[in-house]
């Protein structure tokens, strides 16, 4: 995902979106594409159905922060504008609560490290050697939040959420190839956390404070949690398979 307006060998932005939904990488969900027949529907489902996320406790409050402080929280509703913005095919991550689900998961176990080794020795390691860090998730995003920060306020004269649309794509976009550099956490690491947790906030289920409305799942074709075909098959067999999309709280 890059915050340049296209990328993945010409796939716009958006586009992007659909297909990483569609293939089922967000959290929490098992998207599939809104024109597949039922049957095909099952494979996709099928070949996703190992993918392992850790999410946080499902909340019935309201949407205040519970993790970040008042300029964290700016930021990271910024930040998430940035990298998913609303334009003609559907909403952007703001507007979708996407910076309440980020909330939510440093708040949760997720964010404090549960079931992650966090011993020594931290040599830097290879992609494939996963988190290398002595940092828990939501250590790791407050500080590069506060090295983001600074970094904008030395060069900009500004805060993140004060830049215009454009000067904080091109932040993200530095951030992303590594241009910068912060000096608490790895930009690479930071920058790749906030753009998962973005993409989970997005696609997952709104019980977990993104996705409002499910109107990411509307906008990929998604049925939500009620993604059970046996019945569909025959009458659906190569025709294309629409459903209002349901989460996990329509169906308790």
């Amino acid at each position: 995902m890059s915050t340049r307006e296209k990328s993945h060998g010409g796939v716009g932005r958006r586009d992007f979106l659909k297909l990483f939904g569609a293939a089922g990488a967000a959290a929490g969900t098992l998207p599939l594409g809104g024109s597949a027949s039922a049957d095909e529907n099952i494979a996709a489902t099928a070949s996703t159905k190992h993918h392992h996320v850790t999410v946080a406790e499902p909340h019935t409050r309201g949407s205040g922060y519970e993790f970040f402080n008042v300029d964290e929280s700016a930021f990271i509703e910024a930040a998430v504008d940035t990298l998913i913005p609303s334009d003609s095919t559907g909403p952007g991550a703001k507007e979708l609560g996407v910076a309440t689900y980020v909330d939510r998961q440093m708040a949760g176990a997720y964010g404090k490290g549960d079931r992650q080794y966090l011993e020594g020795p931290f040599g830097e390691g290879t992609p494939e050697q996963g988190y290398q860090l002595p940092m828990t998730p939501s250590e790791v995003i407050r500080a590069g939040i506060a090295d983001v920060r600074a970094y904008v306020q030395k060069s900009h004269k500004s805060t993140f959420e004060g830049l215009s649309a454009k000067d904080r794509a091109e932040v993200m976009a530095d951030l992303e190839s590594n241009k910068i550099e912060l000096p608490t956490v790895p930009t690479a690491t930071f920058f790749g956390l906030l753009l998962q947790l973005t993409i989970e906030g997005y696609f997952a289920d709104p019980m977990y404070g993104g996705n409002k409305d499910a109107a990411a799942w509307k906008m990929i074709g998604f049925p939500g949690a009620d993604a059970m075909y046996a019945d569909k098959i025959e009458p659906f067999r190569n025709k294309p398979y629409k459903a209002e999309p349901k989460g996990i709280q329509d169906l308790i």
